[in-house]
């Protein structure tokens, strides 16, 4: 969909995929390029054809994994810069290796930060993180048949994480009662009940 590139604004060509309602972007004029997102303001078309800009926040997506050890989920407990302060929340990370299926990097982040790698892998589901302002599309799966390997933990954050364990019975007053709040591992843990039937 892209015919160019110049000085910061890319030009795309004018269409309507399925599902737009007759909408269709334009253009987007990029603001911001950092290590993780780039901050576009794109201008669309709007069914009646009037010009609208929205600002965007692009990002190359993300994995996560509920790892199941018996009856007890594998959590991590680490800092997030935006929230000021620990997050309990499942393994994940961003898909930042150009052409690794979904998967092998939800394989990989488990291996990383928890030292746990899978025998069995499944997906529970495919989401938007926050579709208001972002393309941020968010992939969890569930690991069970749990085997040790060696961490290799990448960052400040990680380094600094702690791993926790929390029983499947307390999954839900878990996140009834505040001490799990990060909606990726609200889904996760939610969706990983359901296909455990528990």
């Amino acid at each position: 969909m892209r015919r160019g590139d110049h000085a910061g604004r890319i030009v795309t060509e004018v269409g309507s995929p399925a599902g737009s309602r007759g909408f269709s972007l334009v253009a987007e004029n990029e603001i911001y390029r950092g290590d993780v997102i780039t901050v576009v303001t794109g201008e669309f078309l709007t069914p009646e054809g009037k010009t609208i800009t929205r600002d965007i926040v692009r990002h190359p997506g993300a994995v996560s994994v509920v790892p199941v050890d018996g009856d007890e989920i594998v959590l991590v407990r680490q800092y997030r810069a935006a929230a000021g302060r620990e997050i309990l929340e499942i393994p994940a990370g961003k898909r930042d290796v150009e052409g690794e299926p979904p998967e092998t990097a939800a394989i990989r982040e488990l291996e990383e930060e928890v030292g746990f790698t899978t025998g069995r892998l499944v997906e529970l589901s495919r989401f938007y993180n926050s579709v208001g302002f972002s393309d941020e599309y968010s992939y969890v799966y569930l690991a069970t048949d749990l085997q040790p390997v060696p961490t290799d933990r990448q960052g400040p954050e990680e380094h600094h994480m702690t791993i926790e364990r929390l029983a499947l019975e307390e999954v839900g007053a878990a996140i009834t009662d505040g001490r799990i709040e990060d909606a990726k591992t609200v889904i996760g843990l939610l969706a990983a009940l359901r296909f455990l039937g528990r």
